[in-house]
């Protein structure tokens, strides 16, 4: 059986409801390491974590979902990694699912889907941001070679090899690495897998419907852009000799 290591990034988290979450993902899927990524926590948040049986890195500063998930990616020696949302909104039995799909399934990535047809949403989010994740699904199943019914959901499982092709190509520090993370899986050929979910939208959502669209265009052009450098697109490459291009999170992280 493949060893499976979970991180979950965490910033400010609701520490009752990340302990229980902790709780389910161990007696669900029983991962050879459970690690939490935590940014700018405090002493006693660190102490209920570990003793809910968690390791944890508590950062100094806020870095970001990507670089928070990057970081514990780098820590695991697992053969799978998956990650999960802190709030717990995609439950254990739905990412058991979406690591089944890489260890039973042969998927190189799996991306639980919130959007998918067989999903099933116990409760729902606000108009506004169902129209903002819908129509960047739109936008990006036109722009990226993967077409998904949701590139954002915070439960994604790959393998230790598909981590090793895509992690020098991953930049993005924040929310939108997922879309990312798809966007070079895909460019690289990788076997993408999207896994519907039972999913339970959660309050205190950090996401800002006026800065978040203007954030998510500039991944997304950002993600193709290094994707078809990937796929050998002599324009892209020419222009990235003009305006040369920021560090990986890898390295960043070693900073």
């Amino acid at each position: 059986m493949p060893s499976l290591g979970i991180v979950v990034p965490a910033f400010e988290p609701n520490v009752e409801v990340l302990v229980e979450y902790l709780a389910a993902l161990r007696e669900t899927l029983h991962p050879e390491r459970l690690h939490v990524e935590l940014d700018e926590g405090r002493r006693e948040t660190v102490g209920r974590l570990q003793a809910a049986g968690a390791t944890v890195n508590n950062a100094r500063r806020r870095r970001g979902k990507g670089a928070a998930i990057t970081a514990g990616f780098e820590a695991l020696e697992t053969d799978v990694l998956a990650f999960a949302d802190a709030d717990g909104s995609t439950g254990a039995e739905s990412l058991s699912d979406v690591v089944a799909a890489v260890v039973d399934g042969g998927a190189d990535l799996a991306v639980g889907s919130r959007r998918h047809p067989d999903a099933e949403v116990t409760s729902h989010q606000t108009l506004a941001r169902r129209f903002l994740g819908d129509g960047f699904a739109w936008l990006a199943g036109n722009l990226l070679a993967v077409d998904l019914y949701d590139y954002q959901c915070g439960a994604k499982a790959l393998t230790a090899t598909a981590w090793e092709c895509v992690r020098d190509h991953l930049h993005e520090p924040g929310f939108a690495w997922d879309v990312e993370l798809v966007a070079m899986a895909g460019a690289l050929g990788l076997r993408v897998e999207e896994v519907p979910l039972i999913w339970e939208d959660k309050p205190g959502s950090t996401v800002s419907v006026v800065r978040t669209p203007v954030e998510l265009l500039e991944t997304l052009l950002a993600a193709r852009h290094r994707a078809k450098r990937l796929e050998d697109s002599r324009l892209h490459e020419a222009i990235a000799a003009q305006r040369g291009e920021s560090a990986a999170l890898v390295e960043r992280n070693h900073e």
